[in-house]
């Protein structure tokens, strides 16, 4: 909203999906005076159209609502940036629909990347990554051959723990788990750069994205967020995409796809910086990291096994009921549990879901 509210000559929102935020949609609604809001949570259906009669938009509500805001006919590109498993239908219909999608929501090709990428095929829709480090390697990769390529370096900050001692995790509290040492983010992508699944969500995503044997794709600790990801060359040449980390940068292009326009951000003050840091990453101190290449390798509905697994199990941690710890062993105890059943439709990746979620919350049952 913040890059629209800068070219307001280039682009127009034609509706907005919000969830239980009223405060802040109305007040986004006033501004932008979309066509067609979906608000997900409930409301006060009156007092909400009271406060936007101004704005001659439609109100549409639950998830019906959403979709008709996914598929609505005006929209030329739908920004995709719902939280978790729910995003992937309104991103699909979206899909279904003919809409080119900016994709910021990791869980829609976790869950059903073959799926996805058939269906923009045959719809001739482009998915363009609003990640940051899916953004550098798309980037990365503008003019190059994807034969060329030796592998993929997704870059990661480490979350609040990559320097405290395994043995202190069962001591992490929810609120220090929210506290990122250099992006401010939702709740849930918070949690998930604190176990590292982020970035497994992100290796599968990345697969997807980029047609690629997972063996090509390799994690790397960066704390300071400055190199957003690398590739590598046959030839063993690395192009690397480095800016200031701020999530306007790879919106932008993501809009402004396939020119760029000027944002009046500050630059990248590479002597001020002094060193640039890099670590391997660490699968016996991380190990969702390691559950996300197990789960890419297995195949078909394991994703969204490992997907919703790990959203129950974060649930459970903010609720007390387990310790972070114990987020990838009930993981890994659920993935345990599921035989991986063939993706053919977008079906079988929610029957996935809704298994998996049962599953997770009889193990945190028993394991509690």
């Amino acid at each position: 909203m913040d890059i629209i509210s800068r070219y307001k000559e280039l682009y127009e929102v034609v509706a907005l999906a919000a969830g239980s935020n009223i405060t802040l949609l109305l007040k986004q609604v006033k501004q932008f005076r979309p066509k067609i809001v979906s608000v997900q949570g409930p409301i006060d259906k009156a007092t909400f159209r009271q406060e936007i009669q101004s704005c001659n938009c439609e109100l549409v509500t639950g998830q019906e609502g959403l979709l008709q805001a996914a598929k609505y006919p005006e929209a030329d590109l739908v920004v995709s940036a719902i939280s978790g498993a729910s995003g992937l239908i309104p991103t699909y219909e979206a899909v279904v629909s003919g809409k080119d999608i900016a994709l910021a929501n990791k869980e829609t090709l976790v869950m059903a990347g073959k799926i996805i990428k058939q269906k923009a095929q045959e719809k001739g829709v482009q998915i363009l990554p609003i990640d940051s480090e899916h953004s550098a390697i798309f980037q990365c990769l503008m003019g190059n051959d994807h034969q060329e390529i030796k592998r993929l370096l997704l870059t990661a900050s480490g979350g609040p723990f990559f320097f405290t001692r395994r043995e202190e995790f069962c001591n992490i509290s929810y609120q220090k788990a929210l506290e990122h040492p250099t992006w401010s983010m939702g709740e849930k992508v918070s949690l998930d750069s604190a176990t590292l699944m982020n970035k497994a969500l992100e290796v599968i995503e990345a697969k997807w994205l980029f047609d690629l044997p997972i063996e090509k794709i390799e994690v790397i600790i960066h704390p300071e967020s400055i190199v957003h990801s690398m590739v590598e060359f046959c030839d063993g040449n690395i192009l690397a995409l480095l800016s200031v980390p701020d999530m306007r940068l790879p919106i932008l292009y993501a809009l402004s796809y396939p020119t760029r326009i000027p944002l009046d951000l500050p630059s990248l003050d590479l002597p001020r910086m002094k060193s640039l840091n890099f670590y391997a990453s660490d699968t016996k101190k991380f190990p969702c990291l390691q559950l996300g290449y197990q789960a890419i390798r297995q195949g078909e509905t394991m994703p969204a096994v490992l997907n919703a697994a790990n959203e129950v199990a974060l649930k459970a941690f903010k609720q007390g009921l387990i310790g972070f710890s114990d987020i990838p062993i009930i993981i890994e105890k659920t993935l345990n549990c599921h035989q991986p059943a063939p993706l053919r439709e977008i079906e079988d990746a929610l029957w996935a879901d809704r298994w998996a979620r049962k599953q997770t919350r009889d193990i945190i049952g028993r394991f509690v």
